[in-house]
């Protein structure tokens, strides 16, 4: 063995490098998505409120069959303190508690109203007040000013004061001070006085201690129900009780609760473990767990907590994102087994004439194997250790056993190809074997039946995925293995293809004059049957890669489109009220700004004076037909919106205050061109008569003749030519294609008519909206409140010093990176990126593995026909010819194949839970999509990569010369 490894140290080191790297791939694998799963969980626990994720275990006053002081010990320290205890065992893994930030106590239900005139009323309502006896206030409080509470004697249901704390945001909101004195309402007996002896901060105010109930820190200005107003408002607050003076409870109106909350440790919770988490609280809620809880604390105990429904929430974002890692898991996968096997098979053909030699001096198949195995082992051991050590090592913090049985299978299939490999050439004795190219050998029946079942298996995988999708794929393996099985069908296909266009080509070519062309199809044509590993690597690798550069691709396509229907260009700043008049000229001054759109938006506008709203843009229509054309959103002409009667003169009312199109008196006194009038005989802006003669609102003739309200200039109905309007699907569902007026929230009405329907539109999202030109609206109703900004590289900072405090500022960058809410889908990105880059790599080692296993001879051939004469041009362009056949193949079948399982699999594949937040609203479902990118760049770079291989061949061939290449019965 020893001398095995001497003689052939170059090919040991490239296993044990190959085995390594495999090794600490595929044991890195499970531990980085083990690692962005936590992380997404513990930022969902992050995100959701201390009281969602507590489980409170809750128990009302004890039995009225008891005495007065057997109630009062119930809610003593000690009794509580050993059910709470046994209430923390009753929790089972994997749900584990946070002793640091649980917490248990009396608590009343009931709020105590405090009629001390002290206190502050700011409706007239006296504040009231929560009694709580929480353990551990000491350890979680620091003291501002005073002492602690505490109870000297012990207290009852009748003791007359006791002493108490609060925190300093009560203190503040309640005007209470050290000293003061809150008095409640007692049962049958005076009312219990509350002495305040300190005031206190929390040490962690987010903490489950503090947050699980907000009041214990933070007051509440309560609200009563019904119509809002100001009389109906109250002051609450929680009165920090010590432990030893809950029993002082009982003789109030509170109606005491004991309570007993287990927070929590976020960082003890694993995603692996997300099935058992939902059935452990499922448990509590209503199970087996709870009679435990209930046979710990009290047989009245109830379990509270949303807990589940974060986890459940979580678990639908980690199902949508599993199907697609795992996707590029099998794809890559499946390559790095390739290269395997080809890497074993290059041995075992290096080794052919010795391994024929030891068969037939007698050597049994079974010894041969187990020599080649520890062989193998002696130096694939250590390198998948090494591997598995590395991964453990980079990645920190994640299950070790998923790992280890990753690269434990790795190396299995690294000691095991060798052998079986050559027991599968060897098992019969030769002393010369037959042609295997691809040409003269026909395949087996047994291959065909294979072929066809993996054709099956294909076609099941591509249906299933089309029918379910992704999102209801989650645990279905061959729903994940659809792109890999495209792949290897298609390479099987093309195996069976390959040799027709050479038998196609083989004539015509040997009728030419030069020898380069013919001599260079033979070759292919004697290409070893084994190709087939080859081109299946390289079509699985590029199926692969064009499907998940295809998803990434996807991902963020679906992150611009969403952020630009959110924001509608590539920034806005908006306002509930009119914008300056100068700040469209600032904001065109800012970096990066190429073009702007004013927008007038009224949200409430009325059609047809109805109950109903929809909001109504004005716009001008040449800027804002430029925007709806560049961001694809609603598209049209600028001429379809144009206002018709400012088309026709140049007085519509306007910022100059021109004329009108009905030639009457414009806003500046001056009179429209020609000086006709319309068919109405109405006046334009600034007021005439209008059709039947009598006064609108605004000096104008209202659309039924009537006197305006007012009498304001500005306020009115339009001309009776309708502004034609660009309108949602529904909305033009709704209205038809009928002039009908729109009243805005100015008081004005206006006169429209639908004429485009669009289902997007820049300036507002939803399902209702309406566009006109601006230039129809009055002065008031057309001021922007909006303005929708163009341009590359935009500066925030510049934009909001700009805007100011005049109106709010939204890049579509900014909204883009907001769409990245948890670690999973960031995580599950760089992955997924991390496997299709990994797929490639190993679809160029398998590439160069199929060069290098026929390097020798066709080193052997170059200098063989150099000694007649070929030059060292002519041996270039005959490897490059040789090569391009199978080069070829594998980049146009690459493609294709990817081209294909994309079209194929797009129906069953959604990336909007990948791409966008789980917290954002989706704009629709984000199918996938091809991209041209993914399918060229890697087919090309196949292509170039065969090119360069053959070109350095001729290179190297020609530097060494031809004497040492024709030897005979040298090694090679």
């Amino acid at each position: 063995m020893r001398t095995r490894l001497r003689s052939a140290p170059g090919a040991a080191c490239a296993l044990a490098l190959l085995v390594a790297l495999t090794a600490c791939l595929a044991a890195a694998f499970p531990r980085a998505v083990d690692r962005y799963e936590d992380a997404g969980l513990r930022r969902a626990l992050d995100q959701a409120r201390p009281e969602q994720i507590g489980v409170e275990l809750a128990a009302t006053l004890p039995d009225l069959g008891l005495t007065q002081a057997q109630r009062e010990d119930a809610l003593r320290p000690g009794p509580l303190s050993r059910q709470y205890a046994r209430a923390l065992a009753t929790v089972e893994r994997p749900l584990v508690a946070d002793r640091a930030q649980s917490a248990y106590g009396v608590r009343t239900t009931r709020d105590l109203p405090a009629t001390d005139p002290w206190l502050p009323r700011p409706t007239g309502l006296p504040a009231q007040v929560s009694l709580v006896a929480q353990q551990g206030l000491a350890d979680h409080a620091d003291v501002r000013t005073g002492r602690l509470p505490r109870a000297a004697d012990p207290v009852t249901a009748a003791t007359a004061e006791v002493e108490a704390a609060v925190s300093a945001e009560t203190a503040e909101s309640l005007r209470i001070k050290v000293g003061s004195v809150i008095h409640v309402p007692g049962v049958e007996r005076a009312p219990l006085a509350v002495r305040v002896t300190a005031i206190v901060t929390p040490r962690d105010p987010a903490g489950a201690y503090w947050s699980t109930q907000p009041l214990l820190r933070t007051p509440s200005l309560v609200r009563l129900p019904g119509p809002s107003s100001e009389a109906d408002r109250y002051w609450l607050g929680a009165l920090l009780l010590p432990s030893e003076a809950a029993p002082a409870m009982l003789g109030t109106t509170g109606s005491p609760w004991r309570y007993w909350q287990l927070a929590p440790a976020a960082d003890a919770l694993h995603a692996h473990d997300l099935e058992e988490l939902r059935s452990t609280i499922a448990s509590l809620e209503s199970g087996p767990g709870l009679s435990r809880a209930r046979a710990a604390t009290d047989p009245l105990t109830n379990v509270n907590t949303d807990l589940d429904e974060v986890l459940a929430s979580y678990g639908r974002l980690r199902e949508g994102v599993q199907p697609l890692v795992a996707v590029a898991a099998f794809g890559t996968g499946a390559v790095a087994a390739v290269v395997l096997l080809m890497a074993g098979g290059l041995a075992a053909d290096r080794r052919r004439t010795e391994l024929a030699l030891l068969r037939a001096r007698g050597a049994s198949l079974r010894g041969v194997a187990g020599r080649l195995l520890a062989e193998t082992a002696v130096v694939a051991l250590p390198a998948g250790a090494f591997g598995l050590a590395a991964a453990l090592l980079a990645l920190p913090g994640a299950r070790a056993v998923p790992a280890i049985a990753a690269a434990a299978t790795v190396t299995a299939v690294a000691c095991a190809v060798l052998p079986l490999r050559a027991a599968a050439a060897h098992r019969v004795v030769r002393v010369h074997g037959g042609r295997e190219d691809v040409v003269s050998v026909r395949p087996s029946r047994r291959r065909t039946v294979a072929e066809l079942t993996l054709v099956v298996l294909g076609a099941g995988a591509v249906e299933t995925l089309r029918r379910r999708g992704t999102s209801d794929s989650a645990g279905d393996q061959l729903a994940a293995l659809a792109p890999v099985l495209v792949g290897v069908i298609a390479a099987l296909v093309l195996v069976r293809l390959y040799p027709l266009p050479l038998r196609a080509l083989a004539r015509p070519a040997g009728r030419l004059r030069g020898i380069l062309g013919h001599l260079s199809l033979a070759r292919a044509g004697r290409t070893s049957a084994s190709a087939v590993l080859p081109l299946l690597a390289l079509l699985t690798a590029l199926t692969s890669a064009a499907f998940g550069g295809s998803v990434l691709a996807g991902v963020r396509e679906a992150r611009d489109h969403a952020a630009l229907l959110a924001v509608g260009a590539d920034a806005r700043i908006e306002s509930t009220a009119p914008l300056p008049a100068a700040l469209p000229d600032r904001v065109r001054r800012a970096p990066g700004v190429r073009d702007l759109a004013e927008a007038s938006i009224t949200y409430q506008a009325r059609p047809d004076a109805g109950e109903q709203t929809v909001p109504m843009v004005g716009v001008d229509p040449g800027a804002y037909a430029a925007l709806a054309g560049r961001t694809g959103l609603g598209a049209f002409g600028e001429g379809e919106l144009r206002d018709p009667a400012a088309g026709k003169s140049a007085g519509g009312t306007g910022s100059a205050g021109e004329t009108g199109s009905a030639g009457g008196t414009g806003s500046a006194g001056e009179t429209g061109p020609g000086g006709e009038t319309d068919p109405a005989g109405g006046t334009g802006s600034a007021g005439g008569t209008g059709s039947a003669g009598e006064t609108g609102s605004a000096g104008e003739t209202g659309s039924a003749g009537e006197t305006g309200s007012a009498g304001e200039t500005g306020a009115g109905t339009r001309q009776e030519v309708p502004l034609p309007a660009l309108a949602s699907p529904s909305t033009a569902r709704t209205y038809g294609t009928r002039p009908f007026p729109v009243r805005l929230e100015d008081g004005t009405t206006v006169t429209v008519r639908i004429a485009l329907v669009r289902d997007r539109t820049p300036a507002v999202t939803g399902a209702d909206f309406l566009v006109v030109d601006r230039a129809g609206l009055s002065d008031a109703a057309a001021r922007p409140t909006a303005l929708l900004v163009t341009g590359d590289h935009l500066d925030a900072g510049a934009l909001r010093s700009a805007a100011g405090e005049s109106g709010h500022v939204r890049l579509r960058a900014e909204e883009r990176a907001g769409y990245v809410d948890s670690p999973l889908q960031s995580g599950a990105e760089r992955v997924y990126a991390a496997a299709v880059a990994a797929g490639a790599g190993y679809a160029v080692l398998a590439l160069l593995l199929a060069l290098l296993r026929t390097a020798p001879e066709r080193i052997a051939l170059l200098a063989r026909l150099r000694t007649m004469g070929l030059t060292r041009a002519q041996g270039r362009r005959l490897l490059i010819l040789e090569s391009l056949p199978q080069a070829f193949l594998a980049a146009a079948g690459g493609a294709l194949t990817g081209w294909a399982t994309i079209r194929l699999l797009s129906p069953g594949v959604d990336l909007t839970t990948i791409a966008l937040a789980s917290t954002q609203p989706p704009p629709g479902e984000t199918e996938l999509h091809t991209d041209a990118l993914s399918l060229a760049v890697p087919a090309l770079s196949v292509l170039l990569l065969a090119v360069g291989v053959a070109v350095g061949q001729a290179w190297w061939s020609g530097r060494r010369g031809s004497v040492k290449e024709l030897r005979a019965g040298d090694a090679r």
